[in-house]
């Protein structure tokens, strides 16, 4: 069983190893959600992610057999790295089995720290049972994601680092996918501050662990932007650790999740991937829940493919109302273009796509229906816009 004292000695074991990382508050996202914020940039390791602390911990214990011999592990992406740097660094071989769904960013990386990449299966499952496969034919050491002590115990040392800097939080906030996190952070946590309030967050696509503790039967999805905990199978130890001794789980939907990251980066002027925003998307969508409370969230990781980062960016936009689509109708003559255009750029707004359509509409065949794509201020501003198309003698709607 998972002891304080095994969190103790992985902090001593990973001194000078990994990056002691600041737990500072945020002024801003205080302000919007009512409570006072504490973030940890776990985004600042050297990987990019939190996940290097449990790797870290776990190689340092293997016999010099087993060094010699290797290890395989199976990740969608930032246990990868963590394994596979921490493996190059003492100079191990490591195999890394990941699914075929991984973001490509988090691949090159792995394979950038000298693993042997092997892409299998359309899920965490089926690409964990070939890494099994793999440690049995080449004789290879298992390291497993989450559903180990000694990872665990490495995940558990950021409690001690947040407690150390910020002794009055009376909330954590942390997200769970096999609950390797979760697990090490209660652990250290309860014992260091018994009265503390810990609550796990899951994605609705992913809910294994709140069905396994819960005894609910929300449905799993197939994706998640969340993909670093997009977990069909709970841990069996993590689920102990986590029924003993965490307060309450709650679900946060993609939409909490893409605004959280989006915040993020505007505010904080700081990369979250998915999985690393779940907290704060927690405290957006349960604003009451933690009202007037100090509460520390982990920045897990900042792993993110940049084809999904510009996707939620242009989605925050369109949600805040800066990006907008809309239809204005009028009389197909010489200059209507320039009069749509001028009367946009009167109002303040730019454009940033023209669809002029005259065959797929339903208006007379003298009129032109023109969509516009207008990067504005704000959902106000937009109809400011609307308001001077429309006094200008053109039907101009929202679509």
């Amino acid at each position: 069983m998972l002891q304080f004292q095994d969190i103790q000695a992985a902090a001593a074991r990973l001194q000078g190893q990994v990056l002691d990382t600041p737990c500072v508050e945020s002024r801003t996202l205080s302000q919007i959600v009512g409570a006072q914020v504490f973030l940890k940039f776990e985004n600042l390791q050297f990987t990019a992610s939190f996940k290097e602390r449990g790797a870290c911990n776990k190689l340092s214990q293997l016999s010099a057999e087993e060094r010699a011999r290797g290890v395989v592990a199976m990740s969608a992406g930032n246990h990868a790295q963590g394994v596979a740097y921490h493996a190059q660094r003492m100079g191990m071989k490591a195999v890394i089995v990941m699914p075929r769904f991984t973001p490509g960013v988090k691949v090159e990386r792995t394979r950038g720290f000298g693993a042997e990449v092997v892409l299998f299966g359309d899920a965490l499952e089926e690409a964990r049972a070939h890494a099994y496969q793999l440690a049995e034919e080449r004789g290879l050491t298992f390291v497993h994601p989450y559903d180990d002590e000694q990872i665990a115990a490495g995940q558990g040392t950021i409690a001690l680092e947040m407690l150390a800097e910020q002794p009055d939080l009376d909330t954590l906030v942390i997200a769970i996918g096999g609950g390797g996190l979760l697990a090490g952070i209660a652990t250290a946590a309860r014992a260091l501050k018994p009265s503390i309030e810990i609550i796990g967050v899951q994605t609705a696509r992913f809910p294994a662990m709140v069905n396994a503790i819960k005894g609910t039967h929300h449905e799993q999805g197939s994706s998640t932007i969340a993909e670093g905990i997009a977990v069909g199978q709970p841990g069996q130890i993590t689920q102990e650790i986590i029924a003993r001794l965490v307060d309450d789980l709650v679900l946060v939907q993609e939409g909490d999740i893409e605004q959280a990251v989006l915040m993020l980066l505007e505010i904080e002027k700081t990369l979250v991937e998915g999985a690393g925003a779940a907290g704060l998307a927690a405290l957006l969508r349960y604003p009451e829940r933690f009202r007037d409370k100090k509460v520390g969230l982990v920045l897990s990781g900042g792993n993110i493919d940049p084809l999904l980062l510009a996707a939620i960016i242009e989605r925050g936009m369109v949600r805040s109302g800066r990006l907008a689509r809309i239809k204005v109708s009028a009389r197909d003559v010489p200059g209507v273009l320039a009069r749509i255009t001028a009367t946009v750029a009167a109002a303040g707004a730019n454009i940033d796509e023209v669809h002029h359509q005259r065959a797929f509409t339903l208006l007379a065949a003298q009129n032109v229906e023109i969509e516009l794509v207008l990067q504005t201020r704000g959902r106000d501003h937009v109809q400011q816009v609307l308001e001077q198309l429309r006094a200008s003698g053109m039907e101009a709607d929202l679509m």
